[in-house]
């Protein structure tokens, strides 16, 4: 087919969309138009059209978003900024009561707080952290209490909230043995006494019960004692001390075949060796910290691999720490047979009167624990 093109026409070419446009301009003649006139439509249209500029300003939603929560300077910054004396660490200054308390007594004290969360009131529970805060704040230094109850405070707080809301927010598929009373032609159970509910608190598909509530209270109480009582024990007496007095207590264990000596002596190396981990991760962690990486120049795999190289480097110096451990050992006499190899401990720094009002407070705390079941309803 030719096609025929008014000579009159304008021809206009976009550099943009390379196409031909006709812009036809008839004379004012009708008679000179031509009969057929033919012009060109374009293929394809413009749906969506958009534009994007550097100065163009972020969604409102997306300022609302919290951003670097979480980040690998952050994370490394938290464990350079530790404290230098960890959990288990021995301060002996300044000195204070507990340093002058039997380690046999601080033994007993820590079997009681892990018995005590599990069989006491509510009431009681909570008595016994403020109990275990007040007297951290007053034996241990304050760079080393802020940062521990602040740590162990989360923690419980946290174990508080998943398991209080999280124990009856999912109800039970129980089906009844026994027909309705309605069927049996019994009378319906009567209500309950009036002001008592068993759910305390809901919040859609979360709700708090007595029973969450009774659980919650227990698991955060009981990791609130565990970590602070086993906090103040460790930071109060010297590992040769601890493993004096657990030796005491195992002593009528080794008429009955039970590896005393080999306990006595795992104990010993494993608190001199916690320090060692704990001092290898905190320097690790400085020393890249030190080297003021820029984290925002480097992908996703990179800082991972970083993290993959600060990891290798620990386990490697704490291999390296365990083998100078053993070498000294060897040098000093040991064989392996830990019943021949003789343990110096500790004279003991005990005194009669903390002695004597550690065993009264915890005569007292036991009584008070077993009134608790009776009294506290």
């Amino acid at each position: 087919m030719n096609i025929q093109i008014h000579p009159t026409a304008n021809f206009t070419l976009s550099s943009r969309n390379p196409r031909i446009f006709f812009l036809p301009q008839f004379p004012p003649n009708p008679q000179k138009i031509p009969k057929h006139t033919y012009t060109t439509k374009p293929l394809f249209k413009t749906l969506i059209k958009c534009s994007q500029t550097s100065d163009s300003d972020p969604p409102k939603w997306e300022k609302l978003l919290p951003k670097n929560i979480i980040s690998a300077d952050k994370i490394l910054r938290s464990i350079a900024g530790a404290t230098s004396s960890p959990i288990c660490q021995f301060i002996s200054s300044p000195t204070t009561f507990l340093h002058s308390v039997d380690p046999r007594i601080k033994l007993a004290w820590l079997l009681v707080l892990v018995v005590i969360p599990a069989r006491t009131h509510i009431y009681m529970r909570f008595g016994l952290i403020t109990f275990l805060a007040s007297l951290s704040v007053w034996i241990l230094p304050r760079q080393v209490w802020v940062d521990q109850l602040g740590r162990t405070t989360l923690l419980s707080g946290i174990l508080f909230l998943m398991v209080g809301l999280g124990a009856d927010s999912v109800p039970m598929v129980v089906q009844s043995r026994t027909p309705p009373p309605s069927m049996m032609g019994l009378p319906n159970i009567p209500p309950s006494f009036d002001g008592y509910s068993y759910l305390l608190f809901k919040l859609g598909p979360l709700q708090l019960t007595r029973k969450g509530l009774s659980l919650a209270s227990t698991t955060a109480c009981l990791t609130f004692s565990i970590f602070q009582s086993a906090s103040l024990c460790l930071t109060t007496t010297t590992p040769e001390q601890l493993a004096f007095a657990l030796q005491w207590f195992m002593k009528p264990l080794a008429y009955v075949g039970v590896p005393v000596a080999e306990v006595i002596l795992t104990l010993l190396l494993s608190l001199r060796f916690i320090n060692l981990v704990f001092d290898e991760v905190r320097i690790v962690a400085l020393g890249i910290v030190s080297r003021r990486i820029n984290w925002k120049h480097l992908a996703t795999m990179e800082t991972v691999d970083v993290f993959f190289t600060y990891i290798r480097r620990i386990f490697k110096n704490i291999f390296n720490h365990a083998e100078q451990i053993t070498q000294a050992m060897t040098v000093r006499g040991f064989r392996g047979d830990s019943s021949s190899h003789k343990i110096y401990f500790s004279s003991s720094s005990s005194a009669p009167i903390p002695n004597m009002v550690s065993l009264v407070t915890l005569v007292g705390l036991i009584g008070a624990a077993a009134l608790s079941e009776y009294i506290l309803i």
